[in-house]
């Protein structure tokens, strides 16, 4: 009896740890939702409250009518996807041969690519900046993609590498003695073992480009090429006073494609992980 109730009270302990840590992870979004349907009045206030008392559109209005949302989001949606797209198109393969391939070249870089996750942005922003020059590449979205893909492929393939390591050899042992060859063997049998991975990989490299702040700031300077995180900053005033209405409003519609995107695409990273199990 001691024993059940042991484990029943470790048990309501992990379950009341896990709720504080939801509460904790959703603080933010629950707080900037709420802001962000509260009237001026209710926002000037000393002692805000936790729900708005007079909600109102007001401020989705007021976004809309200062600043191009819609062209942001487009502009980001097309930098974010090509980055993910491209970045997991090339890790791939590298990946794979990264994890087979055991020798003194690719453990320098693996290496390489684990020290390069500690260069600080303003390291290598002046370099990308005199390559994007000399491509013509500027103030264009295709430049910033090709940045964006610069910086998230090494992470993207660190991550790739440990999920092909986690794969049987004894699989493509077994494609070898019914006859594919190297290629065939990635496309039709690691591949689709690797789909959950793959999708991972992908959504943090959305995440990471969608979000991102000072790339866009320093290589776009056309209104209408501007991201979404770069439009979100002309809602602050010459003296630094947030629109707070509008700004939270327009950061919240900033929020929903990586909300819904994770949503979506968790369920296949659990399915292609129970196929892959059965697969195995």
């Amino acid at each position: 009896m001691r024993t059940i109730a042991k484990r029943r009270a470790g048990r309501a302990g992990q379950y009341l740890a896990l709720l504080c840590y939801l509460v904790f992870l959703a603080f933010p979004l629950l707080w900037l939702l709420s802001t962000a349907f509260k009237p001026p009045r209710e926002l000037a206030t000393l002692h805000p409250t936790w729900l708005p008392e007079h909600p109102t559109w007001d401020n989705f209005r007021q976004a809309f009518d200062e600043q191009p949302l819609l062209r942001a989001a487009a502009n980001s949606l097309l930098a974010a996807g090509g980055a993910a797209l491209v970045a997991v198109t090339l890790a791939t393969p590298m990946a794979y041969v990264m994890a087979r391939r055991r020798s003194s070249l690719t453990r320098a870089a693996t290496g390489w690519v684990v020290v390069s996750q500690a260069f600080p942005f303003v390291l290598v922003i002046i370099p990308l900046f005199l390559v994007l020059k000399r491509l013509h590449l500027i103030d264009s979205v295709p430049g910033l993609v090709l940045v964006y893909v610069t910086w998230s492929l090494p992470f993207a393939l660190w991550m790739l590498t440990g999920y092909v390591r986690s794969l049987p050899p004894e699989l493509e042992e077994a494609a070898a003695v019914d006859g594919a060859g190297r290629l065939r063997t990635l496309v039709s049998v690691i591949a689709p073992l690797l789909a959950p991975g793959i999708v991972a990989t992908a959504l943090f490299a959305f995440i990471t480009a969608w979000n991102e702040f000072f790339f866009a700031l320093v290589l776009l300077k056309s209104p209408e090429k501007q991201t979404m995180p770069v439009v979100l900053t002309h809602f602050l005033g010459n003296e630094g006073v947030a629109d707070l209405g509008p700004l939270a409003a327009a950061s919240l519609l900033a929020t929903l494609p990586s909300l819904l995107l994770f949503s979506v695409i968790q369920r296949r990273i659990t399915g292609g992980m129970l196929a892959g199990a059965v697969k195995h």
